[in-house]
C-alpha cells in the first residue's frame, strides 16, 4: 500500500470515526469509552457455528503475506479465492501459487489502496486475511467484517484506541471474529513455557519480561524491502513501544489476561534518537555509486521521532508486572528478551534457553532447558509439526494459519480473540501517550467490559488439532 493519502482515504476516515461514534462508544484520548455498552454481546466463546471450507480472500501479498498465501495452500479445508494488493506483479504471483496447487485462479483486486473494499463487497468470502502495511490493518478488518466476513490481520491489529473500540464494536455487532494473528504465540519455546505454567512449576506468575528487540536499520532504511518504505515513515512520525505483539503476545497468554486478570496502567520512556541517522551516514561513505549515495543523503539529516530503545512497564489488575522493550535502530543480535518469573522459579529465552525451579535446580545457577524441553513440548507442537516443517519462522507461522482454519471449520472461537487483538496492540498508543505526557501513568480501556473477570482457558489448552 502506498503512503500518499487521498481524498478518498480522508473521506473514508472521517467515515470510520463516525462508524464508532454510532455503533455506541464516543473514545477520548487517554483510552477511555464515554459509553459502557453493558448490554454489548460478547465474542468471548462466540460459536459461528461449522464449515467444510473456508473460502479467504488475501490482501498485502509482500514478504510475510506470500508466506501466508503459501501456508493456507496447505490447509484442508481452506480456499484462496480472492487476492488484493496495488502490485499487479504479487496478484499474479498469488494466482500462480494458488493454480500450481491445484486450486481454481482467484478473482485479483489491484485497482489501488481502497480496492479490498471491492473484494469484500464482491466476494463470497469466509475470511478476509491482510497482510498489508500497519495504517491499513484496523480498515481491512473493519471492511471485512461489516461485508459479513470473519477478520484477521498481521499484527499490529491497530494503531490508535479508537480504532481497538471500533474493531470491538464491530466485531460484537457482526458477530464475525477479529483476529490478530500473532505467530510468537506458536514459538515452539513459548509453547513449552505455558505447558510448564499450566502444570504448576513455576508456581504463582509474578513477573515477566519480552520485546522486540531487532535491528531493522538495514531494512528501514532500504529501496525495497518495505513497500513505499513505510516503515521508516512509522520512525519518522512516532515515538513509542511500536511493535509489542511478539513479546506481549505470548506474555499474556502466560498470565492469563482477559482470562481472569488484564492489563491495568502502563508508564513508557524513551531514549533520544541517533541509530538511524548514523546509519545512513556510514551507509553515504560507503556508497560506491552517485545513485546510492543521493539516497542515502535523504535519511542522514532526518529528524526520527522513534527513541532507539523504548521501555514499557505494565501493571495488571492482580499486580503481576511486566517490562516490555522496543529496540530496532541500533545494531544488535536479534531478541524477544522471553523472561516469565513464578513463586516457584523463572525461565527465560534470550540469549540462551535457562530455567531455574527451586527444589529441582542446583543451587542458585541456572540450568539447561532441554531436558524439560523434550518432557513439556506442548500438545499443539507435538500435533502439527510434521505439518509446519519448512514454513516460516521455524514452523510457528504455519500453527498459527492452521489454528485459525481449523477453528473457523469447527466453529469455535479462535485462540486470540478481537479481546486480545486490541489489548496487546492498545500498548502502542498508550506508550505514545505516556511519553508526550512526561512519562505519565496511563490506564488501559477495559475492551471486555469486565469480562476479563471470568477465567477461562486458552485455546491452545483444549484443543489441538
Amino acid at each position: 500500500m502506498t503512503n500518499q493519502f487521498t481524498r478518498r482515504n480522508f473521506l473514508r476516515t472521517g467515515t470510520m470515526a463516525g462508524l464508532g461514534m454510532a455503533i455506541g462508544s464516543v473514545v477520548f484520548p487517554g483510552g477511555t469509552s464515554a459509553q459502557s455498552r453493558s448490554d454489548a454481546a460478547s465474542m468471548i466463546g462466540y460459536n459461528p457455528g461449522a464449515k467444510d471450507l473456508i473460502k479467504v480472500g488475501f490482501v498485502g501479498i509482500g514478504n510475510q503475506g506470500s508466506a501466508h498465501v503459501n501456508n493456507l495452500l496447505k490447509i484442508e479445508g481452506c480456499q484462496v479465492t480472492a487476492v488484493c494488493d496495488i502490485r499487479p506483479g504479487r496478484v499474479k504471483w498469488a494466482q500462480r501459487q494458488v493454480v500450481k496447487a491445484g486450486f481454481p485462479e482467484p478473482k485479483g483486486y489491484t485497482k489501488g489502496d481502497l480496492d479490498f473494499e471491492r473484494m469484500c463487497a464482491e466476494e463470497e468470502l469466509d475470511l478476509v486475511y491482510n497482510s498489508a502495511p500497519w495504517r491499513w490493518h484496523a480498515p481491512i478488518s473493519l471492511s471485512a467484517m461489516e461485508n459479513g466476513k470473519h477478520a484477521a490481520s498481521e499484527v499490529n491489529i491497530a494503531l490508535s484506541v479508537e480504532d481497538c473500540w471500533k474493531l470491538v464494536e464491530v466485531s460484537e455487532k457482526t458477530r464475525k471474529h477479529c483476529v490478530m494473528q500473532e505467530n510468537c504465540c506458536y514459538d515452539f519455546t513459548e509453547m513449552v513455557i505455558m505447558n510448564m505454567i499450566r502444570q504448576g512449576l513455576f508456581g504463582e506468575i509474578m513477573h515477566g519480561e519480552c520485546g522486540y528487540l531487532h535491528d531493522l536499520r538495514g531494512l528501514k532504511i532500504h529501496p525495497t524491502v518495505y513497500q513505499g518504505m513505510w516503515r521508516v515513515h512509522q520512525s519518522i512520525k512516532r515515538n513509542g513501544n511500536l511493535y509489542p505483539t511478539h513479546g506481549i503476545g505470548p506474555m499474556a497468554w502466560c498470565m492469563d489476561i482477559n482470562r481472569g486478570d488484564a492489563f491495568d496502567t502502563l508508564v513508557s520512556m524513551t531514549t533520544k534518537s541517533i541509530g538511524l541517522n548514523k546509519f545512513a551516514d556510514r551507509k553515504y561513505a560507503e556508497a560506491k555509486t552517485e545513485k546510492d549515495k543521493k539516497f542515502y543523503s535523504e535519511w542522514q539529516n532526518r529528524k526520527y521521532a522513534l527513541g532507539d530503545v523504548n521501555i514499557t512497564l505494565i501493571k495488571t489488575k492482580l499486580g503481576k508486572t511486566i517490562i516490555c522493550k522496543h529496540d530496532t535502530n541500533l545494531p544488535r543480535p536479534y531478541s524477544r528478551d522471553f523472561l516469565v518469573q513464578g513463586s516457584k522459579g523463572l525461565v527465560r529465552k534470550y540469549p540462551t534457553e535457562k530455567i531455574h525451579i527451586e527444589g529441582l535446580s542446583r543451587g542458585h545457577g541456572w540450568e539447561d532447558m532441554k531436558d524439560y524441553s523434550k518432557k513439556y513440548e506442548h500438545p499443539v507442537w507435538k500435533a502439527i509439526k510434521e505439518k509446519a516443517k519448512g514454513a516460516g519462522h521455524g514452523g510457528m507461522d504455519f500453527i498459527e494459519d492452521y489454528r485459525l482454519i481449523i477453528a473457523l471449520r469447527k466453529g469455535i472461537s479462535p485462540d486470540i480473540d478481537v479481546y486480545d487483538s486490541v489489548a496487546w496492540s492498545a500498548i502502542i498508543p498508550l506508550s505514545e501517550q505516556s511519553i508526550a505526557e512526561g512519562n505519565r501513568p496511563i490506564k488501559f480501556p477495559d475492551f471486555t467490559r469486565g469480562k476479563w473477570k471470568e477465567p477461562r482457558q486458552l485455546g491452545v489448552s483444549k484443543w489441538f488439532v
